[in-house]
């Protein structure tokens, strides 16, 4: 859904961008940087019972991590430097950063283990029904409601929310609604792939 953002926030981001590669930034150390920040954000969810100022360092981690992710495809269309190892590379790393996150949720005891799994394993599939869809010739890009970015605003909602309110009854709720929604895109994008190989 909001992949269809995608030029408006591309053109907010390009000075950025060109910051970044003034001081020697590359989109593949862009990324490696927002994993960092995902596995850092993963430790403050573990942690948060020490204090729940952790949930707000952990959201403030989240979505320095899907800055980066947004970032790094910036500069490299930018500045030409899209490779297809780059795109691997990119990809690849997203779901390391995910599984790292849920994991540290799912550690720190935010959330009934089986719901997130649940939502860890639906995020899995969106970006690999993406990926098969693709792999097919079968543009994917927009089919779905809970894309990467939808699903890093709901994490960073439902964190925001249980730094002042109930933390395990509040990141629960927000990985029941990750559950769902992440699952259901897997079946719009399913249903959408079907579609689209029945007219071929």
């Amino acid at each position: 859904m909001l992949t269809k953002l995608k030029k408006k926030v591309q053109s907010i981001l390009a000075t950025e961008a060109k910051a970044a590669h003034k001081i020697g930034l590359t989109p593949n150390i862009v990324s490696a940087i927002g994993v960092v920040m995902a596995f850092l954000s993963a430790l403050a969810y573990a942690a948060w019972q020490t204090h729940t100022f952790y949930l707000l360092l952990a959201t403030f981690l989240l979505l320095l991590s899907g800055f980066c992710d947004a970032l790094d495809g910036v500069i490299a269309r930018l500045y030409h430097e899209t490779t297809g190892f780059g795109g691997f590379l990119d990809s690849m790393l997203d779901r390391y950063a995910d599984v790292a996150v849920y994991a540290g949720i799912i550690v720190g005891g935010l959330c009934d283990v089986l719901w997130g799994v649940a939502a860890l394993t639906g995020s899995l599939l969106v970006s690999y029904s993406r990926a098969r869809a693709e792999a097919a010739g079968i543009e994917m890009e927009t089919i779905g409601l809970a894309e990467r970015a939808e699903r890093i605003i709901i994490l960073a909602v439902a964190s925001i929310t249980a730094a002042f309110w109930q933390p395990e009854t509040a990141m629960n709720a927000g990985i029941i609604l990750l559950a769902v929604l992440s699952n259901l895109t897997v079946l719009q994008r399913s249903l959408h792939v079907y579609k689209k190989l029945r007219k071929q």
